[in-house]
């Protein structure tokens, strides 16, 4: 018996001879109730996924809703737990919970739901609400030790940066083991006495993964977007700027280049930083743009415009293509950090050279 089961007779509960407390199952086939976490009262959720939440995670991929897309905080249960089964520790974002449950069907479990604020599991981690602290905090609350007799929690490797194990055995007698990447490799993980395969540690960041990221980091642009879009009216109605519709392709193309080229292409682009992969590509789509306007008799085009363009484009491009640091394998906290002090005031004397050489060339709009 290791340190941590001994710790479970700080309290009765079935490991040292003393009753569980009875508990009262309530079916909630989506998760969104106010939780289990009233004592004696536990929430069993469906491992089948229903329209509502499909629906609920698309919308969420494109930013509606997406800072509300939560489960209430607590312990809930799928199939028909008991106090032998296994203790899976989840995100309160919806996406992750629904993910979670979705790949324990035919398995009787306990979901130990922490408040991170609706955050991801890997995101909250990084922000410390994945943490040690509301770790111990709901499995106190919830009376966990009296549920169960084993004394593991399985929590999610991506959340490993924020928990400090040996701390949660402390103060809550849990010994923290940590599950696969991938929830679908779960099952395979329980089955093989909680023992992970090299396979299953591995984090990974296919293309498919890097697209789901991309409608919710198009969402966050085009309210910008439009805010510039309207002042640029503004300014034309008053005669103090004259824009016209093809002026802003350019424009327009380097926002499509940070958002969408730079992951489709993340693995293939040289570099490390995120901000100079969307500089690169930024650059390529400014030549692009230079090179069709030349090849075109009808434009006024001169070294102004091509300064221009080799100032703003790119730099667009690379401020976008940094948002994606914080949603990718590729970077750590500090790499990040570092990033953003070299990369911002570059990008902030470029851009802003450009707009002014803009202002004095209105011809580039």
């Amino acid at each position: 018996m290791t340190n941590g089961e001994n710790n479970c007779c700080s309290s009765p509960s079935t490991c040292c001879g003393g009753a569980p407390q009875e508990i009262r199952m309530i079916t909630q086939p989506d998760g969104e109730s106010s939780g289990g976490i009233t004592p004696g009262e536990i929430s069993i959720v469906s491992t089948s996924l229903s329209n509502s939440d499909i629906i609920g995670s698309w919308k969420a991929r494109w930013g509606i809703n997406r800072m509300n897309y939560k489960v209430a905080p607590g312990l809930y249960g799928v199939g028909r737990p008991d106090e032998s089964s296994p203790v899976l520790v989840s995100a309160n974002y919806k996406m992750s919970f629904d993910r979670l449950r979705k790949e324990l069907s035919g398995i009787d479990a306990w979901i130990l739901v922490i408040d991170t604020k609706g955050i991801n599991v890997w995101c909250a981690a990084g922000k410390g609400t994945f943490g040690t602290d509301e770790v111990v905090r709901m499995a106190a609350l919830t009376n966990l030790s009296e549920r169960v007799s084993h004394r593991k929690l399985i929590l999610p490797q991506m959340g490993a940066p924020g928990v400090a194990a040996h701390e949660v055995l402390k103060r809550s007698g849990f010994k923290v083991i940590y599950g696969p990447v991938k929830a679908s490799d779960l099952p395979r993980f329980l089955q093989e006495g909680m023992k992970a395969t090299p396979e299953m540690r591995t984090v990974r960041f296919p293309l498919l993964d890097r697209l789901v990221l991309v409608p919710i980091e198009l969402m966050q642009v085009v309210k910008p977007v439009l805010g510039v879009a309207a002042a640029l009216f503004i300014l034309q109605l008053l005669g103090i700027w004259s824009v016209t519709l093809a002026g802003t392709i350019p424009y327009i193309g380097a926002v499509l280049v940070g958002c969408v080229l730079v992951p489709i292409l993340l693995p293939w682009i040289p570099g490390r930083a995120f901000a100079w992969k969307g500089w690169l590509l930024g650059l390529v789509w400014a030549a692009a743009v230079i090179w069709y306007n030349n090849q075109s008799p009808s434009l006024s085009f001169g070294w102004n415009s091509v300064l221009v363009y080799l100032l703003i484009l790119p730099a667009i491009s690379s401020f976008l293509a940094m948002n994606f640091t914080g949603a990718s394998t590729y970077t750590s906290l500090s790499g990040v950090k570092r990033e953003m002090r070299i990369a911002v005031p570059g990008i902030i004397v470029s851009a802003g050279l450009g707009l002014v050489l803009m202002a004095l060339n209105q011809s580039v709009f």
